[in-house]
């Protein structure tokens, strides 16, 4: 279950806060648009995530990966901004 400390600690100005409940959060980053459901599975361990993902609204979701926590995803989610905005690399 996500702790009422962690949800207040998302960065409003780096996301719009569709979601956020206890176990369940959706957040659209304002950088790519793209946007992201965290799941909090409290199974196997306390805190576990899974992190879903599209690039549009009309987009099926994807699994994107997993976190121990939501500061951890959100880490995460920031880093495949990153990685976005600066282009793929085509080798």
């Amino acid at each position: 279950m996500f702790r009422t400390e962690e949800i207040e600690k998302l960065d409003k100005s780096y996301f719009n806060i569709i979601l956020a409940e206890n176990y369940d959060v959706t957040i659209q980053s304002k950088n790519t648009g793209h946007i992201w459901y965290i799941h909090n599975l409290e199974h196997p361990g306390k805190g576990e995530c899974i992190i879903f993902h599209k690039h549009k609204a009309s987009h099926p979701y994807h699994q994107h990966g997993r976190a121990r926590n939501l500061r951890q995803a959100v880490k995460s989610i920031k880093g495949h901004d990153m990685f976005q905005m600066n282009g793929r690399r085509n080798f």
